[in-house]
């Protein structure tokens, strides 16, 4: 349909120009209200998601079609379930998480991501519609190494640095999920003041890693996540994917001040920069050189492992 000479795009709109928009939720009417094309899930989300009635066939389905296999089965088709109800309404890819408490288990994470793909396969869904989300740790890497040569495309996410996104690159791996909001956080409590958006330390580790990325070619994608503000939105403008909770979607489309595009590729392939070279040592000693990737990659750890054991405990309740 053609606008009319008098028509503003809002910045939602103006966003998807440049961005691939994401939404960053389990709930299924939020999804087909923003009409994203993909959309990502955590523990987090599905437990908080799975909670409500809405969406209480789809917990009953999973407890019938995993109860002979036990609560870890049932687990994973309560995830799959949210995922292909996700699918119905979204042309791209549902990104799916891997239990957080394998995330220091190479084969146990191989194993699990095989699995959630045998389950939307067998439900008619493609492995080219789903991405598997792993933790970018060490054992993260290794596993995306082996899933991406079977064709499962991975998510890399809990990734707080420019180390553990040369390591995600370097295993070739699909996507990273640099968690932009968490760095804030981090900086704010530990700094005891507020950024502006162009000088939020999340933004600039993102914006780092998108000119790294661009300028040596790597072919694994960027989507920021874990946002604050909308402010923190519009500074990436231009990243490849940005995934967003359904509250900031709603500001940005009922906004149409301009915005403009502030990562550039062609931009990041001008500038001088640097190549890591990263073998395990070298990885881990410049992780640990990042105070901040440290505390955040060990709490979103523990934080996603305990959400999961507060929806195997909510399920037992029903089940």
């Amino acid at each position: 349909m053609r606008k009319s000479p008098g028509f503003k795009m809002n910045q939602l709109e103006q966003l998807k120009k440049m961005t691939t928009i994401v939404a960053d939720t389990g709930e299924i009417e939020e999804i087909k209200k923003f009409k994203p094309t993909d959309a990502t899930t955590n523990p987090s989300l599905i437990l908080a998601a799975s909670q409500m009635p809405d969406y209480k066939h789809l917990i009953e389905e999973a407890i019938r079609e995993g109860r002979s296999k036990g609560p870890e089965e049932i687990i994973d088709r309560v995830f799959v379930n949210f995922g292909l109800e996700i699918l119905k309404i979204i042309p791209g890819r549902v990104s799916t998480e891997v239990d957080a408490r394998l995330s220091f288990d190479v084969q146990g994470s191989i194993a699990k991501a095989r699995h959630l793909i045998q389950l939307y396969e067998s439900a008619g869904i493609s492995r080219e519609r789903i991405l598997i989300k792993l933790a970018s740790t060490w054992e993260g890497f290794r596993a995306a190494e082996v899933l991406e040569k079977e064709g499962i495309h991975c998510n890399m996410t809990l990734l707080f640095s420019l180390p553990q996104a040369i390591g995600c690159a370097d295993a070739k791996a699909t996507l990273i999920s640099p968690f932009v909001g968490r760095i804030l956080d981090w900086h704010k409590k530990n700094e005891g003041k507020d950024f502006p958006p162009p000088e939020d330390p999340g933004v600039l580790s993102v914006t780092q890693i998108f000119n790294y990325y661009k300028h040596f070619g790597y072919k694994t994608s960027i989507m920021g996540a874990s946002f604050r503000s909308k402010g923190e939105i519009l500074e990436l403008a231009g990243c490849d994917l940005l995934t967003i909770a359904p509250k900031f979607l709603d500001e940005l489309e009922k906004s149409q001040d301009p915005i403009s595009r502030k990562l550039d590729p062609q931009k990041a392939k001008a500038m001088d920069i640097k190549k890591i070279t990263l073998d395990e040592k070298a990885y881990r000693f410049l992780l640990n050189e990042n105070p901040m990737a440290v505390d955040k990659l060990a709490e979103g750890i523990r934080n996603f492992s305990a959400d999961i054991r507060k929806l195997e405990k909510y399920l037992q309740t029903i089940s």
